[in-house]
């Protein structure tokens, strides 16, 4: 038991600055600029989206919890920290986007083409929302970062990559990840 407890001491000794390169390497490529970053929106407990589910009305949404807004505070400090350059925010027209969006950043436009496809009811605007967001992205042109809050569905089918709530996915223009971080909540 006590070679395990010294085996796992040593372990975590050596994997603190590990994780710390990372970071700093991760922090150096959001500075760069020229980056798209998809961020899921923060935790909002539950999963897809009631059957009652109307667009406009944010009472009938799955939305952020506490701890959701908590995340979303944690998400706009790791940027203003970080000194990390801002070309736009852009959200998804679901509630819970909208307020990670609006707490971490406070200045965001909506795009449909960062809305969900997971429920039946939007499921067939898919393949035109993955068509528009191309085109917004070939045209977008900024030595700084664009932000994109959206949902696991579209994360997933553009970049091929698991999400978690509030996680800040980094890729290029090609949609090729780079790196990624977990904001915890």
């Amino acid at each position: 038991m006590k070679i395990l407890k010294l085996f796992l001491l040593i372990f975590i000794s050596i994997s603190f600055p590990v994780k710390a390169d990372l970071d700093n390497k991760l922090e150096k490529q959001l500075k760069k600029g020229g980056n798209l970053i998809f961020i899921r929106h923060a935790y909002a407990p539950g999963g897809g989206d009631p059957e009652n589910f109307i667009i406009s009305d944010c009472s009938t949404q799955r939305n952020l919890n506490e701890d959701g807004k908590n995340q979303s505070k944690r998400i706009g400090q790791f940027f203003i920290e970080n000194d990390i350059l801002i070309d736009k925010v852009l959200s998804s027209e679901w509630c819970r986007c909208k307020d990670t969006a609006q707490i971490a950043f406070t200045n965001f436009e909506t795009k449909n083409f960062l809305n969900s496809f997971f429920s039946a009811q939007f499921a067939s605007n898919k393949n035109q929302q993955i068509r528009d967001l191309k085109k917004y992205i070939k045209n977008w042109q900024s030595d700084k970062n664009l932000v994109l809050i959206t949902h696991y569905v579209l994360i997933s089918e553009i970049l091929n990559y698991t999400s978690s709530s509030g996680e800040i996915i980094i890729s290029d223009k090609n949609f090729k990840v780079i790196d990624s971080f977990k904001i915890e909540y």
